[in-house]
C-alpha cells in the first residue's frame, strides 16, 4: 500500500479547515499604486527583507500614501498583537521567530488539572504552534472555556512551552447570546421613578450559559415580536447609558416549553455547525456505490451491525467463527475514505465539525446525510465498500496476528442490542426470526467473553456510570428520563471495537505511519491525591500516585460492586456509583495526538480510533493512514495532514470536549424542564460532591445533580474538611459526607441553564447573615 515519500516536502504550516491552503509560491513584487497589501503580503514581504523592516520601508515598497497611514498602522498592529509581527524598537518590524509579549489566544482544551490550555490564533514558525499555559482567572470571573480568544501576556517556560496571563477576553463582548425571552413593563420617561432612557424596555433576555451572572435587556423594536420564554439569538447593541446591557433579538428558535427547543438552545451556544455549505452537499449526492474492483470480496461472509433501537447510523459490523483453539474475528467499516476525499469540500466541513453530536431529538451529523445515512450505512442486504481487520485470537482472548484490507461487503442483519440479547436466550426462534446462519450470535458471544477474560487479564478501568436516555413522544413532549440499560451485547461491540482499534495502532506503529493515537494520561499527582482522600473516607485504599495503576482503581470498583468498605471512615454503605463517579471525575481527559503516551484507562501501550469515521474526523484520518500502506494512495493521508497532525489532534479534540458539554448539558435542561412542576417535592438520593458552599446531591431515579446551597442548612458553624470530604455543623452535630443517602426538596428547577436547587428534608432554613453566615469555612471561594 503506497504511502508518502520521504523526499517530498514538508509543509511548515497547516491549512485552515475553513479555506483553501495558501499558495506556497513567493509573492510577487508589490507593484506601484497597488494600494494598501492585504496582511499575508505584508507578512511575507517583512519576512523576506534583509534586517528590521519599518512603515517608511513598507510605504515604499507597496507606494502608499498619506491616506493609507492610519490603515497601516492599524494592520501593523493587529499583526504584532497576533505575534506575526514582532515589534524591534524604533517603529520597526521583524518577522516573529518566537512568541512576543503579548499575543492573540485561542483557548483549545485543558490540562490534567483543569486549567486552560491555549494555542496562538496565527503561527508561522517552524514545527507546531507553542502551548501556552493559561494562568486562572481573577476571582469572580468564570473560567476560561475551549474556543474562547483572549489577549495574553506570554512569560517563556521552555522551548515551546509559555505560561499566559489574560489582558482581554475577546468574548467578554459576545457576538451573540443565547437565552430565553422574558416580556417586562418599565416606565421609559423621566420622574422620579425611572431615569430617562434612550430605548423603551420591552424584555429581558436571560443567558442559557450558567456563567453569564447578567441579563440582557432588549430595547422595544428589537424584538422581533418574541414570545415569553421563547429560545432566542441576539446580539449586542451599544449601551444606553443606564448600565445595563442592550440586545436585539436576531433569531427565534422556538418555545422553551417545547422540548426540541432544547437541543437547538446548546447548538448555538456552542456554535456548533449544523447546516452544511452547498458545495458539500453537491459532492455527497453525486456518491455512488463501490466498485469490487481492487477489493476483497466479503459478501459472502454474514457479517452484522449491533446498534441501539434509536441508531441513526450503522458503519460498524462484525463476524466471528471457531478457529482451532481460538477465534477468526472479521470487524468491517464502512470505507468513508473512499466519499471523502482529502482537500474535498466534504473533507474540510468534516474536519471543521471534528464529529457528529448527537441530542435526544436530532444529530447534528459529521457528513451529510446522502453519506451518513446512505453510502457508508451498512443497510442489509446491500453492496457497501469497507474497510476490514481480520483479527485471529487464541482461546484466552489474546490477539495472535491480524490484518488489513480494503472490501466490499453486504450486512446479513441489521440487530438491536436487544435483540441479539434475546438470540443468546432463545436460540433458534430468534436465528430463524433473523434469517442468521446456526451459531453465528453464540459464537460472538463466546469469542466476546475470551477478550473479556483478557481485559480482566490486563486490569482496566471499567467505570460504570449510569448513562441517562430522555425519552420523547411523537410531538416531542419528555415522556421518562431514565438510565440507559447495559446488555452483555454492548460489552461484545465494545470489546471487538477495542480490538480493532488496538490492531490498528499497532500497524501502523510497526510501519511507522503518522497517525492520530487515542491517548489517556494516567491523573495528575494533584487529582490522583484528591482522588485517594475521597475514597479513603469511603474506606478503600488505593497507592501513591506514582504508582497507581488502572488495575488499582479496578480493584476499588469490584470491592464497591460488591459492597464491601473497610475503613472507619465509610459510615454508611457506598454506591458503586458514587465510587465511579469520584473515580471518573480525578482521570485525565483522553484526546488524539500524532505523539503516543499510551492509555492508561484501557491499560494499553497504543491505541488508535478507527472504528466510526462516519462520525469522527480522527477515525477517518486513520482510515486514510491504513489506506496510504496499499496500492491506492488517492484516498491515503496526504503529507500536508501527516505533517499537520498535531494542529489536527487538537482541533478534534476540541470538537470532541463541545460536543459532550453540549451533550450533558441538553440532558440537564432537558431534566430540569422534567422537573420544573414538581417544585416542593421530595426525592431520595446521596450527596456525591461536597464544597466550602454546600453539598452536591444526585437523585436516585434520574440522576440529575443539583445543589443543597450552605445558606440553607440550619445555623451553624459549618466547616469543609477536604480530606475527609465532608461537610460538618460545629454545634448542631449535622455532617454531610460523601455517600451519605438523604432525602431532599426541590426548591428551584431552571430549565434554561438545567440548575436544580434542592433543600435537606428536615433541616431548618438558616438565616440569611449571622455569625454562622460569616464564619470561615462558609463562603464559596
Amino acid at each position: 500500500m503506497g504511502g508518502r515519500n520521504p523526499s517530498d516536502p514538508q509543509p511548515t504550516a497547516c491549512p485552515s479547515p475553513d479555506v483553501p491552503p495558501t499558495d506556497p509560491r513567493p509573492p510577487a513584487p508589490p507593484q506601484p499604486g497597488g494600494g494598501l497589501p492585504d496582511r499575508e503580503a505584508l507578512r511575507r514581504f517583512v519576512t523576506e527583507a534583509s534586517g528590521r523592516v519599518g512603515k517608511r520601508e513598507i510605504a515604499r515598497a507597496f507606494n502608499l500614501g498619506p491616506e493609507h497611514k492610519a490603515a497601516l498602522r492599524a494592520m501593523l498592529r493587529e499583526l504584532a498583537l497576533e505575534g506575526t509581527l514582532v515589534p524591534a524598537g524604533a517603529r520597526r518590524f521583524r518577522a516573529s521567530a518566537a512568541m512576543p509579549e503579548a499575543a492573540l489566544l485561542r483557548v483549545t482544551g485543558t490540562d490534567p488539572d483543569g486549567d486552560p490550555i491555549a494555542r496562538p490564533v496565527v503561527w508561522d514558525g517552524d514545527g507546531p504552534a507553542p502551548v501556552v499555559f493559561m494562568h486562572p482567572e481573577q476571582k469572580g470571573r468564570p473560567a476560561l472555556a475551549p474556543g474562547e480568544r483572549v489577549v495574553a501576556r506570554l512569560k517563556r517556560l521552555g522551548p515551546g512551552r509559555y505560561e499566559g496571563r489574560t489582558l482581554r477576553r475577546l468574548t467578554d463582548a459576545p457576538g451573540r447570546i443565547v437565552g430565553v425571552f422574558r416580556p417586562t413593563t418599565l416606565y421609559d420617561g423621566p420622574g422620579p421613578l425611572a431615569p430617562p432612557r434612550r430605548h423603551a424596555e420591552a424584555g429581558r433576555l436571560v443567558p442559557a450559559d450558567r456563567r453569564a451572572k447578567a441579563e440582557w435587556i432588549i430595547p422595544a423594536g428589537e424584538t422581533m415580536g418574541a414570545e415569553a420564554e421563547e429560545v432566542v439569538v441576539a446580539e449586542p447593541l451599544p449601551l444606553a447609558g443606564s448600565g445595563l446591557k442592550p440586545a436585539r433579538i436576531v433569531a427565534r428558535l422556538g418555545p422553551m416549553g417545547d422540548a426540541r427547543s432544547v437541543s437547538l438552545l446548546a447548538i448555538h451556544t456552542h456554535s456548533i455547525p449544523d447546516q452544511f455549505p452547498a458545495e458539500a452537499l453537491s459532492e455527497a449526492e453525486r456518491a455512488r456505490g463501490v466498485s469490487p474492483e481492487g477489493r476483497e470480496d466479503l459478501r459472502d461472509v454474514p457479517l452484522i451491525t449491533i446498534d441501539g433501537e434509536d441508531a441513526r447510523d450503522f458503519d460498524d459490523a462484525v463476524y466471528a467463527e471457531p478457529d482451532g483453539d481460538g477465534f477468526r474475528l472479521i470487524v468491517a467499516i464502512a470505507d468513508v475514505a473512499h466519499y471523502v476525499r482529502p482537500g474535498s469540500a466534504l473533507d474540510r466541513e468534516a474536519r471543521r465539525r471534528g464529529n457528529s453530536v448527537y441530542f435526544p431529538d436530532r444529530v447534528v451529523p459529521m457528513l451529510p446525510e446522502a453519506l451518513s445515512n446512505g453510502w457508508c450505512s451498512l443497510r442489509p442486504g446491500e453492496d457497501r465498500g469497507c474497510l476490514f481487520a481480520e483479527i485471529f485470537i487464541d482461546a484466552a482472548g489474546n490477539k495472535t496476528r491480524h490484518r488489513f484490507g480494503r472490501g466490499i461487503m453486504r450486512s446479513a442483519a441489521r440487530l438491536t442490542y436487544d435483540q441479539a440479547q434475546a438470540i443468546v436466550g432463545n436460540v433458534e426462534e430468534s436465528q430463524q426470526e433473523t434469517g442468521l446462519p446456526d451459531g453465528l450470535i453464540n459464537t460472538l458471544f463466546t469469542a466476546w467473553r475470551a477478550l473479556s477474560t483478557a481485559r480482566a487479564r490486563r486490569g482496566t478501568l471499567d467505570l460504570d456510570v449510569p448513562e441517562r436516555v430522555v425519552r420523547l413522544d411523537t410531538s416531542g413532549r419528555i415522556t421518562a428520563i431514565e438510565p440507559r440499560p447495559r446488555h452483555d451485547s454492548h460489552r461484545l461491540i465494545e470489546e471487538f471495537m477495542v480490538l480493532a482499534n488496538v490492531a490498528a495502532a499497532e500497524e501502523l506503529e510497526r510501519r511507522r505511519r503518522p497517525c492520530l493515537y487515542r491517548i489517556h494520561a494516567p491523573p495528575s499527582p494533584e487529582r490522583a491525591e484528591a482522588m485517594r482522600d475521597s475514597l479513603s473516607a469511603m474506606g478503600f485504599d488505593l497507592p501513591p500516585p506514582g504508582a497507581l495503576r488502572a488495575r488499582d482503581l479496578g480493584a476499588v470498583l469490584a470491592r464497591a460492586a460488591q459492597g464491601e468498605a473497610s475503613g472507619p471512615a465509610s459510615g454508611t454503605p457506598v454506591s458503586g456509583t458514587l465510587v465511579s463517579e469520584t473515580i471518573l471525575r480525578a482521570q485525565s481527559q483522553a484526546e488524539y495526538s500524532p505523539d503516543n503516551i499510551g492509555h492508561f484507562g484501557l491499560a494499553l501501550p497504543a491505541y488508535a480510533h478507527f472504528t466510526s469515521p462516519i462520525r469522527r474526523y480522527a477515525d477517518l484520518l486513520v482510515h486514510r493512514a491504513l489506506i496510504g500502506m496499499g496500492t491506492q494512495p488517492a484516498d491515503g493521508m496526504p503529507a500536508a495532514d501527516a505533517a499537520c497532525l498535531d494542529e489536527i489532534g487538537e482541533q478534534v479534540s476540541t470538537a470532541e470536549r463541545r460536543a459532550a458539554l453540549a451533550e450533558r448539558e441538553t440532558t440537564e435542561r432537558y431534566v430540569a424542564a422534567w422537573l420544573a412542576d414538581r417544585v416542593g417535592a421530595e426525592f431520595s438520593g446521596h450527596v456525591s460532591g461536597v464544597t466550602r458552599f454546600g453539598a452536591f446531591v444526585t437523585l436516585t431515579q434520574t440522576g440529575a445533580t443539583g445543589l443543597v446551597p450552605v445558606s440553607t442548612l440550619p445555623d451553624d458553624v459549618w466547616t469543609h474538611d477536604e480530606k475527609t470530604q465532608t461537610l460538618r455543623g460545629r454545634h448542631g452535630g449535622l455532617a454531610l459526607r460523601l455517600g451519605q443517602p438523604v432525602t431532599v426538596r426541590l426548591v428551584e428547577a431552571t430549565p434554561v441553564t438545567g440548575g436544580l436547587l434542592f433543600a435537606l428534608v428536615g433541616a431548618n432554613p438558616a438565616a440569611a447573615s449571622g455569625p454562622a453566615r460569616r464564619a470561615r469555612g462558609t463562603r464559596p471561594r
